[in-house]
């Protein structure tokens, strides 16, 4: 079965084709961070028309690319939610017109379920169960993963998610947006170990993080510097490396703990944050020494994409868990939906 699947939850367009036997036959991606980067972050209204203007010619684009048609396609797949309302309603209308006329299912499917499950797009492909750290702009979480659809949480951020905090001390910095990769080039030229930052809940007992604290204490020592006209070079290089190695320094312990608690070997890490190359590294090196792998997507595939949708979708129908005969065409979305849920 051939699954067309179609990302639209914030500021990304994404539409891909995946078959349940060969895997990703082809995907496209449009992102909208050039309009947004005026604004200092996403404009929900803008992201929403940008979406309308993207989604059919990036179609167009997959079916080509794959050397298929419309006719071709099994089932229809779209983020249902967590994420913009206006945003996901594109999505959503656009894949269940489709589906209807084309007298095909409809599959919605939940944004983290598809970041959760991309890392199984790569080679190679982890196997079930493992510990999953999702790390994105809007969350931090550590589930553990038994199979598709068995999913069980076991820490998540009380407070701002890690790529926040990579935001918003970018954004002290005057880096602009988005401000998590900008802030990790600038850490290539800073000293980690010059400033000391607090790794908040580092040992709290728990797998629970908090990264709030980070940023007001990056906010203190620039007002101690507040002195000098500009902040220097050298201080915005160092606060840059000393809070991603910061920020690193939790996951990574916390990931590890994860593991330790569940008896698991394998950890899958996902989302926006999973393309760092500081946390895979230092993941990779922690989980060497302790027999126990790191699985990481494609660097292409760690934004938010239509792959993972059409992805999660195709695994939840080869495995029996769509009811084909059950599908009503119609727009619900979920701006707020609970994993836990599904």
């Amino acid at each position: 079965m051939i699954v067309l699947g179609f990302e639209s939850s914030c500021d990304e367009t994404g539409v891909a084709l995946v078959c349940t036997e060969r895997g990703l036959l082809s995907h496209a991606l449009h992102t909208q961070v050039a309009m947004h980067a005026a604004y200092g972050g996403v404009v929900p209204e803008l992201a929403s028309r940008d979406h309308v203007r993207r989604v059919i010619p990036l179609t167009r684009t997959v079916l080509r690319d794959a050397g298929l048609s419309l006719s071709d396609v099994s089932a229809v797949a779209y983020t249902a939610g967590p994420g913009l309302a206006g945003a996901l309603l594109v999505g959503a209308s656009v894949a269940q017109s489709l589906a209807w006329s084309l007298s095909l299912p409809a599959i919605p499917i939940h944004h983290l379920e598809g970041h959760l499950l991309s890392p199984r797009l790569a080679d190679p492909c982890p196997a079930f169960p493992f510990v999953a750290l999702l790390v994105s702009g809007g969350h931090t979480q550590l589930m553990r993963v038994d199979d598709v659809g068995l999913y069980t949480l076991l820490g998540e951020t009380v407070d701002d998610a890690a790529g926040e905090a990579f935001d918003k001390t970018a954004k002290l910095l005057g880096l602009g947006y988005p401000g998590g990769p900008a802030l990790a080039r600038l850490a290539e030229q800073g000293n980690p170990d010059a400033i000391s930052l607090p790794r908040p809940m580092l040992h709290s007992g728990n797998l629970d993080f908090s990264f709030s604290g980070l940023k007001t204490a990056v906010l203190t020592r620039l007002k101690d510097a507040q002195a000098q006209p500009i902040v220097s070079e050298r201080l915005a290089a160092d606060l840059a490396a000393a809070t991603q190695e910061a920020i690193v320094d939790v996951l990574v312990s916390k990931s590890i703990k994860a593991l330790d608690q569940t008896g698991l070997k394998r950890l899958v890490v996902a989302g926006g944050v999973g393309a760092n190359r500081q946390l895979r590294a230092k993941l990779s090196h922690a989980l060497k020494s302790r027999t126990a792998e790191a699985f990481f997507p494609p660097l292409e595939l760690c934004t938010d994409n239509g792959a993972m949708i059409a992805f999660a979708a195709a695994q939840r129908l080869s495995r029996g868990m769509i009811d084909l005969t059950a599908q009503k065409h119609g727009f619900d979305v979920h701006p707020r939906w609970d994993l836990a849920s599904i």
